[in-house]
């Protein structure tokens, strides 16, 4: 078992729980009323702006669980393919790409960057 991409893989699995749970805790609660999906926009959102945010905030989750699944997958087997290798460098420079524009859009405010960057690491130490 590759233990970098063993932890990779963890890192993108808690990167995702804590993005879905603390996105409904401290946004999405806010903008609920009785339903599981927030509809209160108050005056700057409309209804249907609100619920695809919260839509695609939860998918994002959803897509680290699948990148994770595959990271898992991968550290089972040493491989020496080019599709491996591909594999790992498209979502190595996923990761760090999206940990750069957290970085960015928030003037490094907001910890995501770390997870995502840290993660990446991993997978480039492969």
């Amino acid at each position: 078992m590759n233990s970098l991409l063993f932890i990779a893989a963890v890192l993108t699995v808690v990167v995702g729980i804590v993005h879905s749970v603390l996105g409904e805790l401290l946004i999405f609660r806010l903008l609920r009323k009785g339903s599981i999906v927030p509809t209160q926009g108050h005056s700057i959102l409309k209804e249907r702006h609100v619920r695809i945010l919260w839509a695609t905030w939860h998918i994002v989750s959803i897509f680290g669980f699948a990148f994770a699944a595959i990271l898992f997958y991968l550290s089972l087997f040493e491989m020496e393919s080019s599709f491996y290798h591909f594999l790992l460098q498209v979502i190595a420079t996923g990761m760090l790409i999206s940990g750069g524009i957290v970085f960015w859009a928030t003037q490094a405010k907001h910890p995501g960057w770390i997870g995502l960057t840290l993660i990446a690491i991993c997978i480039w130490l492969v």
